[in-house]
């Protein structure tokens, strides 16, 4: 029955989500933060992460392919417990193979993981929730991986400051063992599609098709993705390299201070999208996607109080409070705005083609992101001591291709 939105599968769906997301939010938390504690190297953090979106970049095609062709239960339990083995080999290596290869290897994989993961969560929503109702599990979906995104690093940024690394690992190896026991209950319809061909003929047909539909069927989507693409490039790489830099090594905090106020930090990010999702599932009927230009001009108006508040950091509190508050509200205006194309996306797209065409929106969008981690780690270290026109350049940017493309958005209906 899909004439309610909490059905017992999408139910499940949810709680293993709650579960799996907590134990990836944390592990991605505290390895990136683990190398630039032990290396201090905006550059290297830069590169490193830079290298870790590059599977996730790949892997979305493929993830979107079997998403349509496999049971989406089963892609879900495999890839978590296949996350758990991942971590649990890290631990094991941890201290007799070179830190940086090892985590570098570690954060791609799981990236990658990720990349494959995320099509087959959102293909399965119309699977399991009625179109009345796309909006609000699509919400739903949000807010809970924004909960387990503010939980995660809080958490972890106290075990992480007050024990270290190793007890965060244990903690995430069982949230993602649990994860999957829970999602072996879970019953999503699934259509078995014939394939024609080998494997790698199949996934460039299929991302051929989706290509085709998104370009030429429906441009206005392709149009919004490269939108996206600028945005991640310019401000979402800058948060995710920036953010740790400059409160573990720019402002003057000792270093159990700052792990502990990057994990709140970047709690603030997550309950962003928490209070960003609850807003956009209480407003689904009043939102309208068209007008969704606004927020972007919005989020990207509000990087320029953070670049202003380094510009005095010898007030450590007074900046850091700048940056968590308007890094929250980013991250409000960027989940309703996610939320509304994603919805829009799903109610335009047949339903065989809806995990290759979500696959190859994230994959586009994802793109720009390994080159923005990158230069950003760069830029920060050749501008150190002038880190504040670094993030005041992001904000311009940004909100150049926020105004010039309005009308984007303007013209989907």
């Amino acid at each position: 029955m899909k004439n309610k939105l909490f059905t017992k599968d999408f139910t499940l769906v949810v709680i293993g989500q709650i579960i799996s997301l907590f134990g990836n939010a944390a592990v991605r938390f505290a390895l990136p933060l683990y190398l630039l504690n032990q290396t201090g190297s905006s550059a290297l953090y830069g590169t490193v992460m830079a290298c870790a979106f590059i599977p996730a970049v790949l892997l979305s095609p493929v993830g979107g392919l079997v998403a349509d062709r496999v049971n989406k239960r089963n892609i879900m339990v495999i890839l978590d417990f296949s996350t758990a083995a991942l971590i649990l080999a890290f631990t094991w290596l941890m201290g007799n193979v070179s830190l940086v290869f090892l985590l570098t290897l570690t954060l791609m994989i799981l990236y990658g993981i990720a990349g494959a993961y995320q099509p087959a969560v959102q293909a399965s929503i119309p699977a399991l929730v009625g179109q009345e109702h796309f909006m609000q599990a699509n919400a739903v979906v949000n807010v809970i991986g924004s909960f387990a995104a503010f939980v995660g690093p809080v958490i972890g940024g106290i075990l992480y400051s007050a024990y270290g690394l190793l007890p965060v690992l244990e903690v995430c190896i069982v949230c993602f063992v649990l994860s999957a026991v829970m999602e072996i209950f879970i019953r999503i319809p699934h259509k078995k599609q014939e394939s024609e061909g080998n494997i790698l003929r199949t996934v460039r047909r299929d991302f051929r098709e989706s290509l085709r539909f998104v370009c030429r069927e429906k441009p206005v989507i392709g149009q919004g993705v490269v939108v996206v693409c600028g945005i991640n490039l310019f401000l979402s790489a800058m948060i995710v390299v920036g953010l740790p830099y400059l409160i573990t090594e720019v402002l003057p905090f000792t270093a159990a201070q700052a792990n502990r106020l990057y994990g709140y930090a970047q709690g603030a990010l997550a309950a962003g999208g928490i209070a960003g999702g609850i807003a956009a599932g209480v407003l689904a009927d009043r939102l309208q996607v068209e007008k969704t230009g606004n927020l972007l001009t919005a989020g990207a108006v509000c990087v320029f109080p953070m670049g202003i508040s380094l510009l005095w950091r010898d007030f450590a509190m007074a900046a850091y409070l700048t940056i968590a508050v308007c890094c929250f509200c980013i991250m409000v205006i960027s989940t309703v705005f996610t939320v509304q194309m994603m919805s829009f996306v799903q109610a335009q797209t047949p339903q065989h083609l809806i995990g290759k065409v979500m696959a190859v929106i994230m994959t586009v969008s994802m793109c720009a992101q390994p080159f923005g981690n990158a230069l950003y780690g760069f830029l920060f270290e050749l501008c150190a001591g002038r880190e504040a026109a670094v993030v005041l350049f992001a904000g311009a940017a940004s909100l150049l291709i926020a105004v010039r493309t309005r009308k984007v958005f303007r013209g989907l209906f």
